[in-house]
């Protein structure tokens, strides 16, 4: 409304200024439309105002905030069962830039879960913090093509465990912790939220920066080394490990019906020098149901496959556990909850 009234104002300023002399508004009662007239120029107020579009924000904002809960109860149930209950909180932050040839997306991603059973301790369902961000440039305003560089950071909260054993954590901040940097090109056609990520350079860092963590070798880092026979440590476990691959990741989201949509995030990447063509996943389907402005159901996956997690495990003939291979991970969870967007 304020650049409007700039607008008009400087209208009426030029007319005023190519006339000489006070410039004149009248309406036509027959057609309700106001004109106005500067010396032999005359123009349709009416039109003017309607053929006026103001320009689009450049900052597009996100802000959303919500818990899912689920609980069950027995009182002199005779099948059997353990009253649970579980709580899951998440939000999500977008800070979104558009303006011209160029656009900037960033986004921060926080979900944490607690799981409470009759009989258990406290359990850990569900820590992540993510935070992307994407800089693109294309060459003119028709093309859906940008240049861009990615930022990508991951890593979760809390300690987490191989229950029922609580007292050795197997991660925790930081361990692991990863980041991803790199460039390349983008496929983002306006009015559409698709985005297709492509790039040939990009920087994986792995953090472990608990020790005992890094001397077991977690998460891909390089293992202590003991002496064979005093068992001593000789050199501390590796804390960092960087690769050099190659990045694709896509976002999409859709509406499949009414109150209903669908997000899809998808995200391979491959290393150069250590295991080319050996893809690490990490892929994310939501589908989120709309009961009002408040209320939502969820039903969400998460496949993760890391060729440097190694899960699979193997015992030896002295009774040691090793571990030696990866798996894939799979998780689902189906929540309803309230939602609250600010």
């Amino acid at each position: 409304m304020i650049r409007f009234s700039i607008f008009l104002f400087f209208l009426i300023f030029w007319g005023f200024a190519q006339a000489q002399e006070k410039p004149r508004v009248y309406t036509n009662e027959r057609t309700q439309e106001v004109f106005m007239i500067s010396g032999k120029d005359t123009v349709n107020l009416t039109k003017v105002i309607k053929k006026y579009k103001p320009l689009p924000p450049r900052w597009n904002y996100v802000n959303k905030v919500g818990v899912n809960i689920s609980e069950i109860a027995f009182v002199n149930w005779n099948a059997g069962g353990n009253n649970s209950i579980s709580a899951l909180g998440n939000a999500r932050f977008e800070r979104n830039y558009k303006h011209k040839k160029v656009q900037w997306n960033n986004e921060i991603l926080i979900r944490y879960g607690l799981n409470i059973q009759e009989g258990q301790k406290v359990r850990k369902s569900e820590d992540a913090f993510v935070f992307n961000s994407t800089l693109g440039f294309r060459m003119n305003n028709l093309s859906n093509w940008y240049f861009s560089s990615k930022a990508n950071f991951n890593t979760q909260f809390a300690n987490g465990y191989k229950y029922p054993d609580t007292d050795t954590p197997i991660s925790q901040f930081m361990a692991p912790g990863y980041f991803l940097f790199g460039f390349g090109s983008e496929f983002s056609p306006e009015g559409k939220d698709f985005k297709l990520y492509i790039s040939p350079i990009t920087q994986k860092s792995t953090f472990v920066l608990d020790q005992d963590l890094a001397d077991a070798g977690s998460f891909g880092v390089k293992k202590a080394k003991y002496d064979a026979v005093t068992g001593e440590k000789i050199s501390d476990g590796q804390r960092i490990v960087t690769e050099i691959g190659f990045l694709v990741t896509n976002s999409y989201q859709t509406k499949l019906y009414e109150n209903m949509f669908l997000s899809n995030r998808l995200t391979l990447y491959t290393d150069y020098l250590n295991s080319f063509g050996n893809v690490d996943v990490n892929w994310l389907v939501d589908v989120e149901l709309k009961v009002n402005e408040y209320v939502v159901a969820n039903v969400g996956t998460q496949l993760i496959y890391d060729n440097d997690i190694k899960s699979q495990e193997i015992e030896t003939e002295t009774g040691e556990t090793l571990a030696y291979g990866p798996k894939i991970q799979f998780k689902q969870a189906l929540g309803v909850g309230v939602i609250y967007n600010f």
